[in-house]
């Protein structure tokens, strides 16, 4: 549903634009973060609920997400604010975990049954009564029936009925979820296992209920902008295009800047320096045979999935520093007492952001949805703003690793350059459930001396869970900037990519 602006994320944007106004004007927080479901959801009766007093829980849930606190407990109801004090803060605020399910706004959807719908025309041949291996189906008042006690969910009956009148209902977040983290409570509702769950955002783009929401850093960093702290942002290359068509990367700089940012620069750089490490790497341990191969790191969701699910893989996951966190590093060294937001398409990257087994060097994390909230909360309108700030921090190499594929091809194409005559064995992989089958393969031998590129989100970072547009549409905009580039590859030694 990317792309597409339905009341869901409607509702999301008017929450965070609403949140970004507060924290850059308000003199009395707790009374306007309380206001905001009464804003949102006026008048006395619902447009999508069954209530107008559910519409509000589920807003006064979202608002707390937004500003990073954790839902109220449902047996112990609080004001909106309670915990506020920890949340107002200018520094990274993060109370795990990233994903909730709002159990208000959640509509227990049945999982995994198969059902027989009225298009059944009881047919004579009954080819599902047939084919079901513990004879579940029965024929009813002239139509088939499923008895859900003996079905044992094979989908047999499904595939071979002529008038595709079985159904299988799914919860749309359990079948986006390709590691199956998503469960039930006692009530029916989604429940997210925290323990199987890598934090793609899958599940909460694609709940049309609007009831799996990610926390946000937007508050937070907002209170820093206005106690004039020097802030940098890094900007991943999936920003193109993001804001609109009359958005250049060149108007999003210069808007960024409006905002109160003293500097931007590109992610992209980062994924130069990973591309050249990644390239060594693969020539000195894949090439001669001391690694079986090598997974890249850049995905926080693919490197989550490897590290939680085959920690006997470990070893081969590239020890490059993520792009995200090889730009902040870079601009800490220049600039030692700025503080660096990442700007993105991927929620994952809240968490890799606050993991304490490598420093990150990344203060906050906010998405381009979220920042789309800052920009109408400061009055920036991109079919009317015209202001513009040069950027060209990157090559195409690093700026195509926004779309799958990207970072495989940069890697390879620093090979080639670098090494003339060494063969490249590329394996590509995009969503989780794809990614955790290649896992397996990789696992068994069977990918011995190749490059495996893994990206959570189908579609790579274009796809991400934060992103504004639709995937097909944000491929055309990273293409186009990746061929705009001055510059196609990064030079062969990491020293001599510098932050401009």
């Amino acid at each position: 549903m990317r792309g597409i602006e339905t009341p869901v994320t409607k509702y999301r944007h008017k929450v965070f634009t609403e949140i970004a106004k507060v924290a850059f004007n308000s003199d009395n927080i707790n009374n306007d973060i309380e206001a905001i479901p009464y804003k949102l959801i006026s008048g006395d009766e619902a447009m999508h609920r069954e209530s107008i007093y559910r519409e509000r829980a589920v807003i006064s849930e979202r608002v707390r997400l937004a500003m990073g606190m954790s839902l109220r407990p449902e047996d112990k109801p609080v004001h909106i604010t309670a915990g506020l004090e920890e949340s107002n803060i200018d520094s990274k605020y993060y109370e795990p975990p990233l994903m909730q399910v709002i159990p208000s706004a959640c509509d227990a959807c049945e999982d995994n049954k198969y059902q027989v719908s009225d298009m059944c025309r009881g047919c004579v041949a009954h080819p599902c009564q047939e084919v079901c291996p513990r004879d579940a189906i029965s024929m009813v008042n002239g139509k088939s029936y499923i008895d859900q006690s003996k079905c044992i969910k094979c989908g047999k009956c499904r595939n071979i009925c002529p008038y595709d009148a079985i159904i299988k209902k799914e919860r749309p977040c359990s079948k986006a979820c390709g590691i199956k983290a998503i469960e039930s409570d006692e009530f029916g509702r989604a429940k997210i296992n925290p323990d199987k769950c890598v934090s793609c955002g899958m599940c909460m783009v694609s709940c049309p209920f609007g009831a799996i929401a990610d926390k946000s850093q937007i508050f937070q960093l907002i209170r820093a902008m206005k106690n004039n702290s020097t802030i940098m942002a890094i900007v991943a290359p999936a920003i193109v295009g993001q804001f609109g068509k009359n958005a250049s990367i060149k108007n999003i700089k210069a808007a960024l800047e409006d905002i109160g940012f003293s500097q931007v620069f590109e992610v992209a750089l980062g994924a130069d320096m990973g591309a050249v490490k990644e390239a060594h790497h693969y020539v000195e341990k894949v090439a001669t045979g001391e690694l079986p191969f090598l997974l890249t790191s850049c995905c926080p969701s693919w490197s989550m999935l490897a590290k939680k699910y085959f920690p006997e893989l470990i070893d081969s996951i590239s020890n490059a520093l993520t792009p995200m966190v090889a730009t902040a590093r870079s601009v800490k060294q220049q600039y030692k007492d700025a503080k660096v937001v990442f700007i993105g398409p991927c929620a994952a990257k809240k968490l890799e952001a606050s993991r304490r087994t490598v420093r990150s060097d990344v203060d906050f994390v906010i998405t381009f949805e979220e920042l789309s909230a800052i920009f109408d909360a400061k009055g920036i309108d991109f079919d009317n703003y015209e202001k513009e700030s040069s950027i060209h921090n990157a090559t195409g190499a690093g700026r195509g690793y926004a779309v799958a594929g990207g970072v495989a091809k940069a890697i390879e194409e620093c090979i080639h350059e670098y090494y003339p005559g060494v063969d490249v064995h590329i394996e590509q992989v995009e969503g989780l459930e794809e990614c955790k089958k290649m896992l397996l393969q990789a696992k068994a031998g069977r990918k011995n001396g190749c490059l495996i590129e893994g990206m959570g989100c189908p579609g790579g970072c274009i796809a991400g869970a934060g992103t504004n547009i639709t995937i097909n549409d944000a491929k055309k905009e990273v293409a186009g900037f990746v061929n705009r580039s001055s510059k196609k590859l990064p030079p062969k030694h990491l020293e001599d990519i510098e932050l401009l």
